[in-house]
């Protein structure tokens, strides 16, 4: 490619000095070749440049790709259209009905026509748990995110096991405590539901991934 540059260079100079036709005839030849070899070189030079965000990006996609892949087989499992619920919303909904007692009478059984499990408070139907409430897509996310952002093996193992164990326990606080919310204020359900409680567990694993990225992970590591 050097070479190339080289010859063309000498083409230009020599264009410059006299109108030969035979150089102009070879330079329009390889004047796109100098076009995508000066694109080429503009995104070498930005790969460079750009090359630690560049493999954050590409470790954190591939990684939430292979486990939304491997979390999607494992709830090939189980038929929807008969109603299945997965082994994991089933505990998260036992573990949600536990804590529920703490409050008051609490109750869980299996949704007669959806995939679903339906929690009880008071006597009162007050919510269904669904595939989505388990925390497994948040897990994903945060486990993405650890791996992308390296660090040594044995933190990173242990971190994304006591990081998403903080999240599935927060989950469970989370649906026991909204169903007691919505059991004394059904108006304000949407509010609840869509938007105070994502709210603290995004804030909960973004605060996980600032713990990580300054502690434990490579950088961390490289700083003073």
């Amino acid at each position: 490619m050097s070479v190339i540059r080289s010859f063309y260079g000498v083409i230009v100079r020599k264009t410059k000095k006299r109108e030969n036709p035979l150089i102009r005839i070879i330079l329009i030849i390889f004047e796109p070749w100098n076009y995508f070899n000066c694109r080429a070189s503009f995104l070498e030079n930005y790969v460079k440049k750009y090359r630690p965000f560049l493999l954050f990006l590409g470790k954190f996609f591939l990684t939430y790709l292979l486990a939304t892949v491997v979390y999607q087989w494992y709830l090939s499992g189980f038929d929807a259209n008969q109603h299945d619920v997965d082994d994991i919303t089933q505990s998260v909904g036992k573990q949600s009905r536990w804590v529920l007692q703490l409050f008051g009478d609490a109750g869980l059984n299996r949704h007669p026509s959806q995939p679903s499990m339906r929690l009880y408070f008071e006597g009162k139907y007050v919510a269904r748990i669904i595939e989505g409430c388990n925390a497994v897509s948040v897990m994903i996310l945060f486990a993405a995110f650890v791996i992308a952002f390296a660090g040594r093996l044995k933190h990173t193992i242990w971190f994304i096991l006591a990081g998403s164990a903080v999240i599935h326990i927060l989950n469970v606080f989370r649906i026991a405590l909204l169903c007691v919310l919505i059991y004394h204020f059904p108006e304000n359900e949407h509010f609840l539901h869509g938007v105070l409680f994502p709210l603290i567990i995004y804030s909960v694993v973004f605060l996980l991934w600032v713990v990580w990225v300054n502690k434990f992970s490579n950088h961390a590591q490289k700083s003073p």
